[in-house]
């Protein structure tokens, strides 16, 4: 990514994007030059209008906004612990109530 960022910075001063101007962008902003990658990049770029490239990358579309049912997703999640605590107070009334039938059976 980091070679992409130098030629883009080269285009941006108006500069040639050539692969010793790519290399010493690179070596300026401290980063290990591939010369192999340098090279592959210069070479992907020739011919290439970059402007134009870059008015059809800004109109690209984006990923697609989440759908309702996504939107409401976390607030169902949020809810299932308020379930499973309603049920638990359900089951412990009912282990009551079975306790007193079982009682009220002893004394007859």
């Amino acid at each position: 990514m980091e070679y992409i960022y130098a030629a883009l910075l080269l285009h941006s001063a108006k500069k040639e994007i050539r692969e010793a101007d790519i290399k010493a962008v690179l070596t300026a902003a401290g980063i290990a030059v591939d010369d192999a990658r340098v090279k592959a990049l210069v070479a992907a770029l020739e011919g290439v209008n970059i402007e134009e490239a870059i008015s059809k990358a800004a109109m690209a579309p984006v990923a697609a906004a989440p759908t309702a049912s996504a939107v409401a997703a976390p607030p169902a999640a949020a809810a299932a612990p308020a379930i499973d605590e309603k049920k638990k107070e359900e089951e412990k009334k009912e282990e009551e109530e079975s306790g007193m039938a079982g009682l009220g059976a002893l004394f007859g």
